[in-house]
C-alpha cells in the first residue's frame, strides 16, 4: 500500500520539481547581461571605491581623497567637467528637443523621419577618436574650413583654430553627439502626447499657449529634465574624444585620471586616479538617481 502510494506520488513530485526549475528558465537570458554588468561595471566600481582608500603599503588612508578635495588643480578639473557637461547638456537638450518635435510632427512613414532617426542613431555613437579627427580635419590648423577662411577672409574666428583645442572646442564637439542622443531619448515622450488632449484644450476655448502651459508642458517637463540629466552624465563620463582632442594639460577629470594612472613622471599615483574616479562615480550616481525618480513620474503618464 505504501509502495503504491509512493509510486503514484513519484511523477507528481518530479513534476513539481520540474515546475520549480522552469520558473527560472525565463531568467536564463538575463545571465549574459548580468555577467557583462558584473565584469565591466560592478567589479570596476568596487575596485575604485575600495582602493581609493588604500596606499602603496596596503594601509587604509584618506590622503588621496583629501588630495582630490583640497588641491586646486583637481577642484578646477571637476569644475571644468561639470561646466562643459552642463553647457553641452543644455545645448543638446534644447536643439535636440526642437528636432524631436519637428520629426514627431512629420509623417510617421515619411522619408525624412526614417533618415533622421537612422542618422541620429549613428551620430549619437559617433564619438571618440573618429569624432575628434573629423573636427581636426575640418577646423584644425590644417583643416578644410580653416584654410578656406584664412585664404578668403583673412584673420577671423574660423581661420584661427586655437578655440578647438580648449574647453570651447570640447563643448562644441560634445554638443555634436548630444543633439542626436537627445532626439532619440526625447522623441518617445513627444509622441506620447495624445491628440485628444489638444482637442479637449481647443474645445474648451484654450489657446496654444494654454495647451503648452497647462497640458503638454507639465507632461513633457519631467521627460525633458530626465533627458537633460542623461546628457549631463553622458558628457561627464566621456573620455576618448577629449583625449584625442586635447594633448596638452588635463583640464577635465577623465584626463587627470589618465595622467595619474599612466604618467611616467609621477609613478604610483594609481590610487589618486581611483580617488578622482570615485568623485566621478558619486556625481554620476546622484545624477542618475534623480533621473530614475523622474522616469517613475513619467511612467505615470505613459500607463
Amino acid at each position: 500500500m505504501n509502495a503504491t502510494h509512493i509510486a503514484e506520488a513519484g511523477p507528481s513530485v518530479r513534476g513539481a520539481g520540474f515546475r520549480r526549475i522552469s520558473r527560472f528558465t525565463p531568467y536564463l537570458g538575463f545571465l549574459p547581461f548580468f555577467a557583462l554588468v558584473l565584469v565591466f561595471l560592478l567589479w570596476p566600481t568596487y575596485l575604485i571605491v575600495t582602493q581609493a582608500f588604500i596606499d602603496a603599503d596596503g594601509n587604509f588612508t584618506f590622503s588621496f581623497v583629501n588630495t582630490v578635495l583640497t588641491e586646486e588643480v583637481h577642484q578646477n578639473a571637476f569644475k571644468n567637467s561639470i561646466q562643459v557637461s552642463a553647457i553641452t547638456a543644455v545645448a543638446g537638450a534644447f536643439l535636440g528637443g526642437l528636432f524631436a518635435w519637428a520629426i514627431a510632427t512629420s509623417k510617421s512613414s515619411g522619408f525624412l523621419r526614417r533618415v533622421s532617426l537612422a542618422g541620429s542613431g549613428v551620430l549619437a555613437q559617433f564619438g571618440g577618436v573618429m569624432l575628434a579627427f573629423a573636427f581636426l580635419a575640418t577646423f584644425g590648423f590644417n583643416g578644410m574650413v580653416t584654410i578656406f577662411f584664412a585664404e578668403n577672409f583673412g584673420d577671423s574666428f574660423l581661420s584661427n583654430p586655437t578655440w578647438l583645442y580648449d574647453m570651447t572646442g570640447l563643448a562644441v564637439v560634445y554638443t555634436f553627439f548630444q543633439i542626436p542622443l537627445m532626439l532619440i531619448v526625447f522623441l518617445p515622450a513627444i509622441e506620447g502626447l495624445r491628440v485628444e488632449w489638444r482637442e479637449a484644450n481647443d474645445g474648451l476655448g484654450g489657446s496654444t499657449w494654454d495647451y503648452w502651459r497647462r497640458v503638454a508642458g507639465p507632461i513633457l517637463f519631467p521627460s525633458f529634465l530626465g533627458a537633460l540629466l542623461l546628457l549631463f552624465a553622458n558628457a561627464f563620463s566621456a573620455y576618448a574624444t577629449a583625449a584625442a582632442l586635447i594633448s596638452q594639460g588635463s583640464p577635465i577629470v577623465p584626463l587627470q585620471i589618465r595622467g595619474a594612472i599612466g604618467s611616467e613622471v609621477a609613478l604610483g599615483n594609481a590610487a589618486l586616479g581611483k580617488a578622482l574616479a570615485l568623485g566621478m562615480v558619486i556625481i554620476v550616481i546622484l545624477v542618475m538617481g534623480i533621473y530614475v525618480l523622474l522616469q517613475r513620474r513619467v511612467g505615470k503618464w505613459t500607463k
